[in-house]
């Protein structure tokens, strides 16, 4: 059996570097490229933790898609993509300053929208779903595609994880919010999803319940993270790292990391702390995901991490 069956984002990620950038000129640099995308970092960090997972993601027949199968191989994904031989695999392309901050980015994400509700017909897919235990999904897929992917986890009792991307896609999840068990999110993204801008932070948990949200999270940068499920909520504030080798990926790397304590029957409070130690191995990484990540290093990155404060 599967323990989680992920659909979403899969793409490759390419992040140019630069120092003080100077718009309107060249500058002096370096660029990264691996694969990337919310679901698909998540998946990958979730399998290297231990569990089984079986990705379907759109890819085009190009070079780029092939380095997203290798990618998943690399991880141990069992990898079952659609293939539009005739298509681009998307790309997302950032111009980051070095110290992580965005100046400027361009996203070709055409192929998602191919993933069209009739794709989760195909027998492959059902067969998929009769098999998993989890789901878990990202909003880059269409929002026709994600209701009848909740619909279908729901015909079957499955739990739906979700992580919202950006703050222009989350918004595809607003009328499935009573379909999810958690959407992992940063505040900008709860703004957009919500449109509150509550004064204190803590009141997140009671704005998503009243939407129909009955768990997730929320990062805030380095500032203090929040989540929540249907009886409490927890917050915790991530220490500082020293040295940030890339923020890309580490809300990704939280979901993982509070998902895998989950899914080992961890309470809420396990669940923040595992996913805050997963963020900060994402953050100190040079990629955007921890590629040396194993239960054996969560657990001895765990005692970095204050212990959470629960509201009951």
């Amino acid at each position: 059996m599967t323990d989680i069956l992920v659909l979403g984002g899969a793409h490759i990620d390419r992040r140019g570097f630069s120092g003080d950038t100077a718009p309107g000129a060249s500058n002096p640099g370096m660029w990264k490229e691996e694969a990337g995308g919310g679901a698909f970092n998540c998946a990958r960090s979730l399998s290297r933790l231990g569990h089984r997972v079986t990705l379907i993601s759109p890819r085009g027949g190009d070079s780029e898609g092939e380095a997203v199968a290798s990618a998943a191989e690399a991880a141990g994904i069992i990898d079952r993509p659609f293939t539009f031989l005739d298509r681009r695999t998307p790309t997302y392309t950032a111009i980051m300053e070095r110290d992580g901050n965005l100046v400027i980015a361009l996203a070709d994400m055409d192929l998602y929208r191919f993933f069209s509700p009739k794709r989760l017909a195909v027998r492959q897919v059902r067969d998929q779903f009769d098999d998993a235990a989890f789901v878990l999904t990202d909003a880059n897929l269409p929002a026709e595609t994600l209701a009848a992917l909740t619909k279908a986890a729901a015909e079957r009792n499955l739990p739906v994880a979700a992580i919202g991307i950006s703050p222009a896609k989350v918004v595809r999840f607003q009328d499935l919010l009573d379909r999810l068990d958690y959407l992992f999110m940063n505040e900008a993204e709860a703004r957009a999803l919500t449109g509150d801008t509550p004064a204190d932070h803590r009141a997140w948990p009671a704005i998503m319940r009243a939407k129909g949200l009955k768990g997730g999270a929320i990062t805030r940068g380095g500032r203090e993270i929040v989540a929540w499920d249907e009886t409490s909520q927890a917050s915790l504030l991530p220490p500082p790292l020293e040295v940030i080798g890339d923020v890309t990926g580490a809300g990704d790397g939280f979901a993982a990391g509070f998902l895998h304590a989950r899914l080992e029957g961890g309470t809420l409070g396990d669940g923040i702390v595992h996913g805050a130690a997963s963020a900060r191995l994402a953050l100190a990484s040079e990629m955007a995901t921890a590629e040396d990540l194993t239960r054996d290093l969560l657990m001895n990155t765990l005692p970095l991490v204050p212990s959470a404060e629960i509201v009951l």
